[in-house]
């Protein structure tokens, strides 16, 4: 994961781009108004999801893997006035030094697909079962590998516009290609001042696609039991017309 990370060199740009993203946070309020103890934010980024639930009154811990993206989250943090521990550590190699085991650990804006190989996926759910307690919660989304989804065309399209820092109009545009024997999608995003169209950033990103029944196989090697799926995060059933799939897993007793 550490060769994919462009898109996060700039967190406060990331921040701008990102803002409208908050249909996850309704959804996961809810399943940690059933738990206590510390929520462990997995891939937290920011703190866009951490930080409202600290302000809801939870008990919150955040890791990601990027520092730039964790100074920036203590910073909002800070601004906030709630006090939200922040790890930096890699998603496959998850360590509880420092943190109790957690009834709740969730990781939302499609981060699961950053875990490119079986190896990766693998260790990523090894490494979020240490993080749990037996039966404790695992959250998280993935975009649903669609043929809409999987076979974009390849040239640039529009995705949207915000204001950068010094109030200019930026213009986001996006293009992809699809390998289906890696099942990974490579992706480019273009940045683009509206008032002139010239190129401000651009970045790539891979993104791994898993389809529901290998997700199903997934849980089962590492002792998880589906507790719910769902095509979106208003918790609506999935379905073949899905476009992303949001799954609560539990840890099995007894691991």
């Amino acid at each position: 994961m550490n060769d994919n990370l462009q898109e996060y060199e700039n967190p406060i740009e990331y921040d701008k781009e990102n803002d409208v993203h908050t249909a996850d946070i309704p959804l996961i309020a809810s399943w940690a108004k059933k738990v206590t103890g510390p929520i462990i934010d997995l891939a937290c980024g920011t703190g866009r999801v951490t930080i409202p639930l600290a302000q809801a009154g939870h008990q919150m811990v955040g890791i990601d893997i990027h520092a730039g993206m964790l100074a920036r989250a203590r910073e909002k943090a800070a601004h906030a006035n709630v006090d939200i521990p922040f790890y930096e550590q890699h998603c496959t190699a998850l360590q509880l030094e420092g943190m109790e085991q957690s009834a709740l650990v969730y990781m939302v804006g499609n981060s699961f697909q950053h875990f490119l190989t079986n190896e990766a996926q693998d260790a990523l759910l090894a490494g979020v079962s240490r993080l749990l307690k037996e039966g404790g919660l695992f959250i998280f989304d993935t975009r649903f590998p669609s043929a809409e989804e999987l076979l974009e065309e390849e040239h640039e399209a529009y995705w949207r516009s915000y204001e950068d820092e010094q109030g200019q109009v930026i213009d986001v545009f996006t293009s992809a290609t699809y390998d289906p024997v890696s099942q990974v999608q490579k992706n480019v995003t273009v940045r683009r001042r509206k008032k002139d169209n010239t190129v401000v950033n651009q970045s790539k990103i891979d993104l791994r696609y898993v389809y529901p029944q290998e997700m199903l196989r997934l849980f089962s090697a590492h002792q998880f039991k589906v507790v719910a799926s769902y095509q979106d995060w208003q918790g609506h059933p999935l379905r073949e017309d899905a476009q992303d799939m949001v799954y609560v897993v539990q840890k099995e007793t007894g691991m």
